[in-house]
């Protein structure tokens, strides 16, 4: 009962945060879901587990589906290109390591990603800037924030 109750807070927490997030946020938030359930995935793994090996990485290739859909290809040009390009080998690898429940492909898919979430952090402030100043002005989207909640 007790686990029923923090994962029941965690959720309320987590759609909270979604639904006030502003875009930018919304991404680091994807980002961070990402490496949390490829961390799970290897310990699934080390449990022999493949059924929740299997989920937790089909939920990791949902999240790098969301952020490909996200990018802009024709404003973004080659920065926008580049991570479209970066989705899709991180998504191939995924099926690479669940078909071999191989952790040192998770681990480099996690490298990776963590390389981009420093990037997408180290722009927050500049974006911060841009934001309207107005209470409740937020510009979440909702593409973004869907995935969040799955």
């Amino acid at each position: 009962m007790k686990q029923s109750n923090i994962n029941h807070y965690q959720k309320f927490e987590l759609e909270n945060e979604v639904a006030y997030a502003d875009p930018h946020r919304l991404v680091q938030m994807l980002f961070e879901g990402a490496m949390v359930r490829l961390s799970k995935a290897k310990v699934f793994i080390d449990e022999q587990n493949r059924e929740k090996t299997n989920e937790a990485l089909g939920r990791v290739a949902e999240i790098l589906g969301t952020l490909q859909e996200s990018l802009d290809l024709e404003k973004g040009g080659n920065v926008a290109n580049n991570l479209y390009q970066l989705y899709d080998y991180l998504l191939r690898r995924l099926l690479i390591a669940n078909k071999d429940q191989d952790k040192a492909v998770i681990d480099e898919v996690l490298k990776l990603l963590a390389e981009v979430k420093l990037g997408w952090d180290g722009i927050r402030d500049e974006y911060v800037k841009t934001l309207p100043t107005e209470p409740g002005a937020v510009n979440a989207n909702k593409g973004l924030s869907e995935s969040l909640k799955a």
